[in-house]
């Protein structure tokens, strides 16, 4: 899907070389990819920041609006159609920065300057977001129209698809968003809202912010009489009472607001050229020990759940005279058929590059699984660099794909392998890109070797790949144990997020954490119900609801590096200037949904569908619509024209990763984003065709074809005349709608 969208960019850039744009340009034309650019144009025409595109499958309504050239006319169409970038005459950034999220809304216009006045065409709007965005809503506005999306029930979202078709949009990728605006008229500014929420990274006590924010040259205005706007505000409320110190900024910010805790910058300029690159802050909120402090707030007046709102922080601090843990480590790798390749070769790297990085007195060891199960070693191997090698020659022998996905006894084996472990933490890193059966069964096994565990049972840390694993039974697994879940969805991230898993968790500072004395609270309510770990590279976030006076002293506890234990007093404030509910949503209907899952809950569904309508973010058991509202003038009025609104409901395609695939993983099919389209009759038809000429003229040459046909008979000639001018005519009509779209009908 990327591709395609990518390879149509390209063709409606060509395309709009046959604007007039006149003597007063600011910006030269377009510039296409050079052929040695080819091999990465797909990833330099995906959008690398809000943008608005033109969707043209006529080539001949592509002119300026405002200045006709009259070319001659197009033949042909374009199939799939081009997408020409439109240009942008303002933008504006608003960040909301709240503990590890970024509440980000942009809002900008652009202008339909490639087609004619007299035409109408569809406009596509797409929404990169950055480290794990959630699209939050986008809203519309053109002369006499508007649009803006919204979340109805799963239910009420197939009822209308029963009667309306389902509008092209939704994730072109995990992280970039999509949404068509119908049958826009030439020359037409469109004003644009988007937001979405996005997590902050952490590292060594510094948080990084990153916006996609590089806007191409070729959606600058090209008359210089056109202002551009560009304005840029920034506020972080780190919600602690360490002093917060500004790092870094990719553009010039004014300070206007610095106390404990709190940031606020601005940007606005008048400027000659956008944005050209991403959008990136930095700032530090650590301490040399670990800190950590706790949020009240009542609930909003229309929310859902009416108990009053909690949210505790931990943050590991600097560590640096604080004993690590010892690690036992066990990783845990699907082999199947669907693994080979790429995915497999960069989990291969990642477990390289992790065992590189444990400590002597650590110990690892290795399952492989596809129908049945492989070991690298039949009990824990201490870890030496002999150790380590021998690990990373029989990954390299023996990561071989073969048929099946069983899950479960590679996980009984390494339970039993870490059953006795003394003084250290014991880990499994289970990866894997497919779905079972058997999932509910596996939860529940796991359930009950963990609580016959001991006092630091072992942790379960997830990896998905693709789309076809249930995404929500890795969570699950990992929420039982106090472990982490991390997924890639398509391949071209995988060993950056298998890596970053494994650096979390193998950075432990603090086991077993509880907050003392929420017991004593009514129908409270933690998100995760078991806390995790607190590791050196990651702050802890912890939301919960509850009944009740909430207790004045709390205290975090724990066990440290040398299992002594940890206790610390956490300062209770209330977040009256922080929604907490938008912060934590995400993360809490993700929660929600591995235990609706697990459970079979049809209550727990209905409270996830509700929460999801009220914060705006998106769920299994919601659907996105677009609602559309026009102006039209009401007849029988006699002192004159009234307008009145009418209003129609599109639905979007359902953009759920859903609970697995069972039958894609049987058939072995392999991770990805995006489903691949099936080739039509016609396109069968002609592919067959062009390969059975193809061949025929690579085996006879020219001689041999005038020889053959003077020994022909008269009816011999005309059948093969009639079938190689239906050839002709079909190969003809694809060449043409491709040159057309390709050179913009100028050749």
């Amino acid at each position: 899907m990327a591709e395609d969208f990518a390879r149509a960019v390209e063709d409606g850039l060509k395309l709009s070389k046959r604007i007039y744009l006149g003597n007063d340009r600011a910006v030269a034309a377009p510039r296409l990819a050079s052929p040695m650019e080819r091999s990465s144009a797909a990833q330099a025409y995906l959008p690398s920041s809000p943008m608005v595109y033109a969707v043209i499958p006529d080539p001949g309504i592509v002119d300026n609006p405002d200045l006709p050239s009259y070319q001659p006319h197009v033949h042909g169409r374009c199939d799939p159609p081009a997408l020409i970038p439109l240009q942008m005459n303002a933008i504006e950034l608003h960040v909301d920065c709240y503990l590890d999220t970024a509440l980000v809304t942009v809002a900008g216009t652009w202008r339909v300057h490639c087609v004619m006045g007299s035409k109408r065409c569809d406009c596509r709007v797409a929404v990169p977001m950055g480290e794990h965005g959630s699209i939050l809503g986008v809203e519309v506005e053109i002369t006499r129209k508007s649009y803006a999306t919204q979340l109805i029930t799963a239910q009420d979202g197939d009822e209308l698809e029963k009667t309306t078709q389902p509008q092209s949009g939704g994730f072109l990728k995990p992280n970039i968003f999509t949404l068509t605006v119908p049958q826009v008229d030439g020359g037409t500014n469109l004003s644009i809202k988007m937001s979405w929420s996005q997590k902050l990274t952490y590292k060594e006590g510094e948080f990084f912010l990153d916006i996609p924010f590089n806007f191409p040259e070729y959606v600058t205005p090209a008359v210089k009489k056109i202002s551009k706007r560009e304005k840029i505000y920034l506020s972080v409320n780190a919600g602690t009472g360490i002093e917060v110190l500004y790092k870094g900024c990719s553009h010039q910010l004014k300070e206007k607001m610095m106390n404990a805790g709190t940031l606020r910058f601005s940007h606005e300029a008048d400027v000659l050229k956008w944005s050209n690159t991403d959008f990136s802050f930095s700032y530090t909120a650590s301490s040399s020990n670990i800190v950590g402090g706790l949020f009240l707030q009542s609930a909003p007046v229309h929310d859902v759940d009416q108990r009053d709102v909690f949210s505790f922080y931990l943050f590991p601090g600097k560590q640096q005279k604080t004993k690590a843990f010892k690690r036992e480590v066990v990783f845990v790798v699907d082999v199947s058929k669907s693994m080979a390749g790429k995915p497999l070769e960069d989990v291969n790297s990642a477990i390289t590059t992790a065992l590189s990085n444990l400590s002597p007195g650590d110990s690892f060891n290795i399952i492989t699984f596809s129908d049945g199960t492989s070991l690298f070693s039949t009990s824990m191997e201490l870890v030496t660099p002999d150790a380590v090698e021998r690990g990373v020659e029989w990954m390299n022998k023996n990561f071989v794909v073969a048929d099946g996905t069983n899950m479960l006894p590679p996980l009984e084996k390494a339970i039993e392998m870490l059953s006795n472990t003394r003084g250290s933490v014991p880990m499994i890193f289970f990866v894997t890109d497919g779905s079972v059966e058997d999932e509910r069964h596996i939860c529940n096994v796991m359930k009950k070797r963990l609580a016959s565990g001991g006092s630091v049972s072992p942790r379960i840390h997830t990896f998905g790949l693709g789309v076809f694993c249930n995404h929500y039974f890795l969570q699950t697994l990992a929420n039982l144990s106090r472990g982490q879940h991390e997924s890639v969805y398509n391949t071209d991230h995988i060993e950056e997020r298998l890596d970053k898993l494994f650096t979390r968790a193998l950075s432990t500072v603090l086991l077993n954490i509880t907050i003392e004395p929420l017991q004593n609270l009514d129908e409270v309510e933690v998100y995760p119900s078991n806390i995790p770990d607190l590791t050196s590279s990651s702050p802890l976030m912890i939301y919960g609801r509850y009944r009740g006076k909430f207790p004045e002293n709390v205290k975090a506890n724990g066990l440290l590096g040398d299992f002594s234990s940890f206790s610390a007093e956490l300062t209770v404030q209330s977040a009256k200037d922080m929604p907490l509910h938008k912060v934590f949503a995400k993360n809490v209907i993700d929660l929600l949904t591995a235990e609706a899952w697990f459970l079979e809950d049809k209550q727990l569904k209905e409270k996830i569908t509700k929460l999801s309508i009220q914060t705006g973010v998106p769920s299994e058991y919601t659907r996105m619509i677009q609602l559309e509202n026009t102006e039209e003038a009401s007849k029988g009025s006699d002192t004159g024209e009234k307008q009145k609104m009418v209003s129609r409901t599109i639905p979007l395609q359902n953009f759920g990763i859903g609970f697995g695939d069972t039958t894609a993983t049987r058939e072995n099919v392999p991770p990805g984003y995006g489903e691949q389209r099936a080739p039509d009759a016609a396109e069968k038809f002609v592919k067959a065709a062009s390969s059975c000429c193809v061949s025929l003229c690579n085996k006879c040459c020219c001689m041999c074809c005038v020889q053959c046909c003077t020994k022909l008979n008269d009816q011999c000639v005309l059948v093969f005349t009639q079938l190689f001018t239906a050839l002709a005519c079909i190969a003809c009509f694809e060449c043409c709608t491709n040159v057309c779209c390709a050179c913009g009908g100028e050749d």
